[in-house]
């Protein structure tokens, strides 16, 4: 069983700035992939950005050059830098983890909203 702990998200203005920050305790954290799935009201969930155990990282096409995803294996925390953001950004974002034997885990999610 993995939990995963979020903080972050929020109102803020088109092209602001927020960061997320996702925790997920345990010794088995630097095996685990890390990422951020997002759903907007009406809208399935749609993968923002993961980073795997190695250390690579995706993006979908729609956050490229402006979010940014790291992870830090001694703190088993995993951050989503999120600049330059736009109204459709608006979403509940939803940390998550999937083990090596792709058991996949969810964060109760955060709400961001990008409004003027």
């Amino acid at each position: 069983q993995v939990q995963i702990v979020e903080s972050g998200g929020g109102l803020v203005q088109p092209g602001g700035s927020l960061r997320l920050s996702c925790i997920a305790p345990g010794t088995i954290f630097n095996t685990l992939t890390m990422g951020w799935y997002r759903q907007a009201p009406g809208k399935q969930r749609e993968l923002v950005a993961l980073v795997t155990s190695g250390g690579t990282s995706n993006y979908a096409d729609s956050v490229k050059g402006r979010f940014t995803i790291s992870r830090d294996n001694a703190k088993n925390m995993v951050t989503l830098q999120m600049n330059s953001l736009k109204p459709e950004d608006t979403a509940v974002y939803f940390c998550y983890a999937r083990t090596a034997q792709l058991v996949t885990y969810w964060g109760q999610g955060t709400q961001v909203t990008v409004s003027s």
